[in-house]
């Protein structure tokens, strides 16, 4: 009960923080780095969501960030839908586009999955370069109408967007379904013999995963005022995946400091010129060598039970953890058997 108290405070403290940064500065440019920020954020989340918990790395990540996107930018200059009603269209196309990637991609083995993923990113960056006349080309699609006129007001909608999107998206993977997550990443083949729908709960996490990440896509646009190809490029899924990687697997909160912490390092960098690329480079390399388990979540593991007074850490409680995991997972089949 005590972590859990220390969570919120912690997570309304860097909620409040990060609303009452531009109103400190006062600066134009601060606000559009953390609205980038805030949506890398919702990408990275949604990424570590599906990925990080079942085990199943999507390469091709840009694929809902970019048909979310393009769907935005689509229903509001070609078919007049107002820039709000863009927002659970997007969620909706994305979804529609994970249903036919992963029926027929999830029931792969190895690295497939994640190549298929990355195969339907690319072919989509390039049908965008084919169909110039309706996509725009390398232009992409212009005229985008702006949710807000405000960039503060916006950046305050983005950022209210991601913590409900953590908040919802923590919730969930510390129940049963993200039990059952866990459990697919550690053993696939116990889980279907205890039962368990596997390609149901794959197919449905990834279609949970880019919902949200068409949602970031869609907010995207109508930040940017307009959308490319480059969206579906395979650096934007390798970027939102080191964020992740850097925050921490699995934890989904750290998906947001890596996000926050890597887009602001990257800012922070600009002034070493010709330098920045490597500092940046050595910086991303020493944290995953280092740490492997990546750098935010750990690092509030720890600092969080230091406030608790020294209570025992993760690493102490893991076997028990672990058969309270096992004894949820056989109840939740046992369950299922009997009705």
């Amino acid at each position: 009960m005590r972590n859990k108290t220390i969570d919120l405070t912690g997570a309304g403290f860097m909620l409040a923080l990060l609303a009452v940064l531009p109103l400190i500065f006062g600066s134009g440019y601060l606000i559009g780095v953390l609205t980038v920020a805030a949506i890398y954020g919702i990408w990275a989340v949604s990424w570590d969501f599906m990925s990080g918990l079942t085990g199943r790395e999507n390469f091709g990540h840009s694929l809902f960030i970019g048909v979310g996107a393009y769907a935005a930018g689509f229903l509001n200059t070609s078919f007049g839908l107002g820039p709000w009603w863009s927002l659970p269209a997007a969620m909706v196309v994305a979804v529609l586009f994970a249903l036919v990637m992963g029926f027929p991609t999830l029931r792969l083995k190895g690295p497939y999955f994640a190549l298929a993923m990355l195969s339907g990113a690319v072919i989509m960056q390039r049908l965008m370069l084919i169909f110039w006349e309706h996509t725009g080309g390398e232009e992409g699609i212009t005229g985008i109408e702006p949710l807000l006129r405000s960039p503060l007001h916006f950046y305050w909608l983005v950022l209210a967007t991601l913590a409900l999107v953590t908040l919802l998206l923590l919730a969930m993977a510390r129940s049963n379904w993200g039990l059952i997550l866990r459990a697919i990443r550690g053993d696939e083949a116990t889980c279907l013999a205890a039962g368990i729908n596997v390609t149901f709960y794959k197919i449905a996490s990834l279609a949970i995963s880019a919902a949200f990440a068409g949602l970031g896509g869609a907010l995207y646009a109508h930040y940017q005022l307009q959308v490319s190809p480059q969206l579906f490029a395979v650096v934007t899924s390798i970027t939102v995946i080191t964020m992740v990687y850097v925050g921490g697997m699995t934890s989904i909160y750290g998906a947001v400091g890596g996000a926050l912490l890597l887009t602001l390092m990257t800012e922070l960098l600009r002034d070493f010129g010709e330098w920045r690329l490597m500092i940046y480079s050595l910086v991303l390399i020493a944290i995953l060598f280092f740490l492997p388990n990546g750098f935010v979540a750990p690092a509030w593991t720890w600092l969080r039970n230091r406030l608790a007074g020294g209570e025992a850490p993760e690493r102490k409680r893991a076997s028990g953890a672990l058969a309270s995991d096992r004894r949820d997972i056989g109840s939740t089949a046992s369950g299922r058997e009997t009705a």
